[in-house]
């Protein structure tokens, strides 16, 4: 039973954040609450469900909120026009260099493997270009999610460290020979950047530009907070420099990994505030201008710990996990590493990181195990698209809530425009892993 209302929970969410009709929070929070009742669990079990999902979101929910924040007080103070008028001057206003430049900005912030940190970097530095030509921000989000996502099988990243912790091997011997494949992921991702940035500079040229990506409220996290009348007023241009270092040793740190990412972000907020804005008002000013929407990004992330609690927690997982893989007929068996290369990408929308590698994958292997196959080819065939590429189109991921909430792209409307491409990067990259040996055709 738990198994059924498991993917009866996650069709449920899926179809109703695709349909754009409700917010995010709504399905989050109501689809597994109702899952927990239907299954028969006590309100004291759910409540320890939600109580476990919420902990583990806590962290990342402040994070996010303050992360907001930080770079809202930034953008106000001016740090970013320098960037965009230099970059529009050197693209020409071409959205072709704009979407490239987006690209190669977020395959550098992934390089510590945490796609909040890209985000959270990537976004705010290029929505200014974006908006300033009238490109849409569902193109932003998407290139974004794209150098994220195929940088994200370094060893150090979530999946791939995960998948060697699960196989019991270094993290190296996963990936050194899934770096051609990652190459080529690279190669395919700026061909699409590139094919994204000629169709918008053709929409831009043909027509008035189209109304920018609404976000699900109507003040999200990746508006400015402020008017044209008071810009102005709120930009400190002789502080540049000064803001500027102090967003660079915030995302060293960041990197770094010295001091948590909740933590580096209180702290460079309150040194941002003092320094820019001085006295009570003008902070209590500058905190309330996107309040709203870095309340709107912590109540969709607290949501999705409900649901990942719930899901977790209840067993649901587990059993949808068990059901997948041992309904895999034995004629499919010698193709089981490809066909889990297949589906990784689309897989990702039914199981979070944690979930796939340390719940799915065990069973896999265990599957794989009765046809002969290697355990580190299934697991080489799984870090492919699943989370890696994938992860940028994953609902149980709490970085593709910033992702989305960042970018002020409906969700439903961001996971049909960048799954076709993400898939085809994943696919590219299955390809090359075939023609280089590590993953074969028919494997047994």
């Amino acid at each position: 039973m738990l198994t059924v209302l498991g993917f009866t929970a996650i069709a449920v969410l899926l179809a109703l954040l695709l349909s754009n009709r409700v917010t995010a929070v709504v399905p989050l929070i109501g689809v597994p609450l109702a899952a927990a009742a239907v299954a028969g669990f006590s309100p004291e079990e759910t409540t320890e469900f939600v109580t476990a999902g919420l902990n583990g979101v806590a962290g990342t929910a402040a994070m996010f909120v303050f992360a907001i924040l930080y770079f809202g007080v930034m953008r106000d103070s001016g740090l970013f026009d320098p960037i965009v008028r230099r970059v529009l001057r050197f693209a020409g206003r071409d959205p072709v260099t704009i979407t490239v430049a987006t690209l190669v900005l977020a395959l550098l912030m992934h390089l510590d493997g945490a796609g909040a940190t890209t985000f959270l970097i990537t976004i705010p530095a290029m929505i200014p270009l974006y908006d300033a030509l009238g490109m849409r921000r569902l193109v932003l989000a998407a290139v974004t999610g794209l150098g994220a996502g195929v940088m994200n099988v370094v060893p150090w990243g979530g999946p791939t460290a995960r998948a060697a912790a699960t196989i019991k091997v270094d993290a190296n011997e996963i990936w050194v020979p899934l770096i051609p494949a990652q190459i080529t992921g690279i190669i395919a991702c700026f061909a699409i950047a590139y094919w994204l940035g000629r169709r918008e500079q053709q929409r831009l040229r043909t027509g008035p530009a189209e109304d920018r990506d609404a976000p699900e409220s109507a003040a999200g996290p990746a508006q400015h907070g402020t008017d044209a009348g008071t810009a102005a007023e709120l930009a400190r241009p002789r502080l540049f420099w000064f803001n500027a270092v102090l967003t660079l040793a915030v995302v060293g740190v960041l990197v770094s990994g010295v001091l948590p990412p909740e933590l580096v972000f209180m702290i460079a907020l309150v040194v941002a505030l003092i320094v820019n804005y001085p006295g009570m008002r003008a902070q209590t000013e500058r905190i309330n201008a996107h309040a709203q929407g870095a309340m709107l990004m912590a109540s969709t992330l607290l949501a999705a710990g409900v649901f990942l609690g719930v899901m977790e927690e209840s067993g649901m997982i587990d059993g949808m996990a068990g059901a997948l893989t041992g309904s895999v007929p034995d004629a499919l068996g010698p193709v089981l590493p490809l066909l889990v290369g297949v589906l990784g990408v689309p897989m990702s929308l039914l199981f979070g990181p944690d979930a796939y590698y340390f719940a799915v994958l065990p069973v896999i292997n265990a599957l794989g195990a009765g046809f002969g196959i290697d355990p580190l080819v299934l697991t080489q065939a799984s870090v492919v698209g699943q989370e890696t590429v994938g992860f940028p189109i994953s609902p149980l991921t709490g970085s593709f809530f910033l992702l989305t909430g960042l970018s002020g792209v409906p969700i439903g409307a961001h996971i049909r425009f960048l799954l076709p491409w993400a898939w085809l990067v994943g696919l590219v990259m299955l390809a090359t892993a075939v023609l280089t040996g590590v993953i074969p055709l028919w494997a047994g």
